[in-house]
């Protein structure tokens, strides 16, 4: 009987080769095309992970195929062409430029992918190429600004997945999160001013945050304290009194309970409460994508102004901020301290 063969075989370097330190960015994902044959497979993988719906397989999965990537599939695809790019899909386009930008502010010595939780590029396969460009330290970079199981975590153990059929493995240091980093808050604080500076500021400020189920925070997610600290200093940073912004969840995904306040129904009532001019930023997202162009910018005005709001401005996220980008630079020289 053969034996099960386990590891990958990789070459070794040679003894003179120089030694790189890999810096892995990881954002959630994006189908490949705005159709719906391209969005059902990564729709299928992102929502047959554990780490995003806690539900057993035999339970979960007969749903997921027979009824929700059906109607889903067509919907999102929909939605995905009203904010794709030419040059592809947004949080594609922006990850790739953070990851040029970064190289740029770098040492010669680093070598900058970005890979996808879900979808392409794939995190194993980046992981390989790294490698074999002589990377034997590697510095994981989840681009998610709060530590969630279903985002940062989910990306962490797709990494481990990989290390796992690596017979010579690098050294790895992984980067949990940055939600309360002052070069994070002071990027986020210039971004919005110089947004207010050339077009206006509204009475009100919605800091709106990627949701995740009750449960997952009953059970010990970090995540809403993490977004209501990082609220709490963008706030802070913006001058801003308690009664001037408001912190809010949104993208709930099925039934039971989601974190509140859920930003739909707040963009409703807001109106009523005498806050006809709105501006709305997602301070969860480092990048611009379905949730922030379509579901906010999008679908979000056409609540608020069907419930009677007057003004509503989405202010764009990060992206490649120059500021935003030394903050990145910065988190990267800590964490990798020694190496690079």
């Amino acid at each position: 009987m053969k034996p099960v063969k386990r590891y990958q075989a990789e070459p070794a370097l040679p003894a003179a080769a120089v030694r790189k330190t890999g810096i892995l960015l990881i954002n959630l994902g994006t189908p490949a095309a705005p159709t719906a044959e391209a969005v059902r497979p990564y729709l299928r993988q992102f929502l047959s992970d554990p780490r995003v719906i806690e539900l057993p397989k035999l339970l979960w999965q007969p749903v997921l195929r027979g009824i929700v990537l059906p109607l889903r599939g067509k919907k999102s695809a929909a939605n995905y062409k009203k904010i794709w790019l030419k040059e592809g899909s947004p949080l594609m386009v922006y990850s790739q430029r953070q990851a040029k930008a970064l190289a740029a502010r770098l040492p010669d010595t680093a070598l900058v992918r970005c890979a996808m939780t879900y979808g392409l590029p794939d995190i194993a396969y980046t992981l390989a190429e790294l490698a074999a460009q002589g990377a034997d330290k590697i510095l994981v970079l989840p681009l998610f600004p709060q530590y969630a199981a279903s985002s940062s975590g989910a990306a962490l153990d797709a990494v481990w997945r990989a290390m796992l059929h690596r017979r010579n493995q690098p050294a790895v240091r992984t980067v949990r999160s940055f939600h309360n980093h002052p070069g994070y808050i002071e990027a986020l604080r210039r971004q919005i001013s110089a947004y207010w500076q050339q077009h206006g500021k509204g009475k009100h400020l919605l800091m709106s945050f990627h949701s995740i189920p009750r449960a997952h925070a009953d059970a010990g997610d970090p995540y809403p304290q993490e977004c209501r600290e990082t609220a709490r200093l963008l706030a802070a940073a913006l001058g801003l009194k308690e009664n001037e912004y408001t912190a809010a969840f949104q993208s709930r995904f099925g039934g039971g309970k989601w974190l509140e306040p859920a930003v739909s129904p707040l963009l409703s009532a807001l109106p009523k409460q005498g806050i006809e001019e709105l501006d709305v930023v997602c301070p969860a997202f480092v990048s611009d994508c379905l949730e922030t162009m379509e579901e906010i910018a999008v679908e979000g005005r056409e609540t608020f102004h069907a419930a009677g709001g007057k003004t509503f401005r989405y202010i764009p996220c990060l992206n490649d901020n120059p500021d935003w980008i030394d903050t990145l630079a910065a988190i990267v020289r800590h964490e990798a301290a020694g190496w690079l």
